[in-house]
């Protein structure tokens, strides 16, 4: 379920409720500070307000339109409330955060007593020792709401993505573009994934499952976006908890994606190419290709091999580009794409090698499910969609028997879509593990963006030449 969905009606319904409700709480409070009350009720003045009665600088004010510092500030100047009204314990704290606004009216119609600007309340004398747990615990939680809602940071490990990204790339994936999710496995140790760190432990407790939920974002996945998502076939781990993989969105939903001798087509168009898009050429030479040639190429991928007529050489991934210097040296007689046949079939490929003799270099058409798209129940469409379904559908009881669908028991003649989904592939066209090969992803596994790279290591190198310097700060495209 998606607010992002809602309709407009819904969501300014769920924005007047929270404030209206925040709006009565600051009403009370006011009041108890000597203020007026209606006040509460004036956007941005309240809060204004709000800082001048906990004692923080006025300026704070424009500190609440800079997004992810807005968040802190907030965060900030609720926990001085608290304080200001005698609300001082670890249990106080967590429910004005996670309870708010709710908390906060306990606290204005309840037995408090306003003591003054937090910022000039004595503080409680504490030992080193809970100051020290204080500061661990406060950076853990800002250091997960961070993670969770705003932006998570990522490394490549693989060379999927090369030569957009590279190996060793450190990555920031913004949460904020397509909407943070709410867990669905909430019971986990904090900033692990499905592992605890360096053990096969699991870092959740999988017996308290929630709805998912996904926020308000700033825009949709769109043709072409960077996307880091969790991996649609790993069905050991709960879907939010999956490993994460990242690709190219090559399609959306309702695209008819289709490959043509490596080209990808998009409803029957060429589609754009990413700028470093790799594929697989066959490089044809009587020497020995000495490791330096290839790295000042900037070709990572090559190793010794045959082409047809038993001519020597090597089997390369690279971009054009690199392609094209390679032709320029004597020594090379040719540099051409080495593209499987059309008809030849990989056992592997998505969705059904039976039904679709597909491979990576052919492959489609292929219609890709959108929400409320209907399709006919005969042995064609469950051998396109079957798995989509009983896999990412999530319907208590489905099966596929005698190509036919049943839902709770009873077969189906035609079946509608409940999600989203899209078509993700890698710009290393000839070393991705993508939708080729494990079919559509869901729409609530979509993790975020990638903005923008903050690190680069290149581990073939001395150390001293080991950071990408050029690749500091560059943003994803």
């Amino acid at each position: 379920m998606y607010l992002n969905d809602f309709s407009m009606t819904s969501l300014i319904t769920l924005i007047l409720v929270g404030y209206f409700l925040q709006a009565i709480a600051y009403y009370k409070l006011f009041v108890k500070c000597k203020k007026p009350g209606w006040i509460g009720f004036i956007p941005v003045y309240n809060y204004y307000m709000h800082i001048q009665i906990v004692g923080r600088p006025k300026w704070w004010i424009l500190l609440l339109f800079v997004p992810i510092a807005n968040f802190f500030v907030i965060l900030t100047i609720h926990l001085d409330l608290l304080k200001s009204f005698q609300k001082y314990t670890y249990i106080d704290q967590v429910l004005g955060v996670i309870l708010a606004p709710f908390y906060m009216i306990y606290v204005a119609f309840g037995k408090t007593t306003y003591m003054g600007k937090a910022t000039d309340i004595p503080k409680v004398h504490k030992g080193p020792f809970k100051e020290w747990f204080e500061a661990i615990v406060f950076a853990v939680f800002a250091a997960t709401i961070i993670r969770w809602a705003f932006m998570e940071a990522y490394v490549i490990p693989t060379p999927s993505m090369e030569h957009s990204l590279l190996v060793g790339d450190f990555l920031f994936v913004s949460k904020l573009e397509y909407g943070p999710r709410t867990p669905k496995t909430p019971l986990q140790l904090p900033l692990t994934h499905a592992k605890v760190w360096g053990t096969d432990l699991p870092s959740y407790f999988s017996g308290i499952e929630l709805p998912q939920f996904r926020l308000p974002s700033l825009g949709r996945v769109e043709r072409n976006d960077v996307v880091v998502f969790n991996y649609p076939p790993e069905f050991e781990n709960p879907e939010d908890l999956r490993t994460h993989y990242i690709k190219r969105c090559v399609g959306i939903s309702g695209d008819i994606i289709e490959v043509k001798s490596g080209q990808v087509y998009i409803n029957h168009t060429i589609a754009d190419n990413p700028e470093f898009m790799q594929m697989r050429y066959f490089v044809e030479t009587d020497q020995n290709v000495k490791d330096r040639i290839f790295r000042e190429n900037n070709i990572w991928e090559y190793y010794p091999s045959f082409g047809s007529g038993n001519r020597k050489g090597y089997i390369i991934n690279t971009t054009e580009n690199s392609a094209d210097q390679l032709r320029k040296l004597n020594f090379i007689k040719s540099v051409n794409p080495r593209l499987d046949d059309e008809g030849k079939i990989e056992s592997r490929i998505f969705p059904n090698p039976k039904y679709y003799p597909w491979n990576g270099d052919h492959y489609g058409p292929i219609l890709i499910p959108y929400k409320g798209m209907t399709i006919d129940i005969n042995d064609s469409t469950l051998a396109m969609y079957g798995s989509t379904i009983i896999n990412y559908e999530e319907l208590e009881t489905v099966e596929i028997t005698d190509n036919q669908l049943l839902i709770a028991s009873k077969p189906e003649m035609k079946y509608t879509f409940a999600k989203n989904y899209y078509f993700m592939m890698g710009d290393n066209r000839h070393n991705s593990l993508d939708s080729r090969y494990f079919g559509f992803v869901s729409e609530d596994f979509i993790v975020g963006e990638a903005s923008f790279i903050w690190l680069s290591l290149d581990d073939k190198v001395d150390l001293l030449e080991k950071i990408r310097w050029r690749r500091l700060f560059q943003t994803i495209n």
